[in-house]
C-alpha cells in the first residue's frame, strides 16, 4: 500500500465562519505556504516548491459524522479499506465517493484519533 501523502486537520472552532479561514490562510501564508484548495469549510494550504507539506483548517466535516483529525492520501482507498476491516478496526464512515471527487472513509486509530483516509478519483 502506497501513501501519498499526510495532512493535518486543524479545527477552527464550532461555528467559525470565513473569517476564521482567512486568518489562518494569512498567518501561514508567513510561512510560505498557499492556498490550493477552500470548500467554505476546510481550506488547504501548500508549500509551493514542496506541494505534498500540507496543512489544513476545518469548521466542520460537511459530510462526515465528526470531524477527522488528519487526511491520508492513499493510492488504493478499497484495499486499505478491506485490511482495516479484516483486523476489526472501527469504520466511522464510509467509504464514500464525495462530489468533490475524492472517495474516502474514517477509521479510528488505536488512540481515538479519526483519520480520513483517501484517494482522488
Amino acid at each position: 500500500m502506497s501513501v501519498h501523502r499526510v495532512v493535518p486537520n486543524i479545527p477552527v472552532g464550532a461555528g467559525a465562519d470565513a473569517s476564521a479561514l482567512r486568518d489562518s490562510s494569512a498567518f501561514y501564508g508567513l510561512l510560505g505556504f498557499e492556498e490550493v484548495m477552500n470548500h467554505g469549510w476546510i481550506m488547504t494550504l501548500a508549500s509551493p516548491t514542496q506541494p505534498a507539506a500540507q496543512i489544513s483548517f476545518m469548521t466542520k466535516d460537511e459530510t462526515g459524522p465528526v470531524d477527522p483529525d488528519l487526511s491520508v492520501e492513499v493510492a488504493d482507498v478499497d484495499a486499505v479499506h478491506a485490511a482495516l476491516v479484516r483486523e476489526g478496526a472501527e469504520i466511522v464512515y464510509g467509504p464514500h465517493d464525495e462530489e468533490w471527487g475524492v472517495r474516502r472513509f474514517f477509521v479510528r486509530d488505536p488512540n481515538g484519533r479519526v483519520v480520513n483516509v483517501l484517494t482522488h478519483r
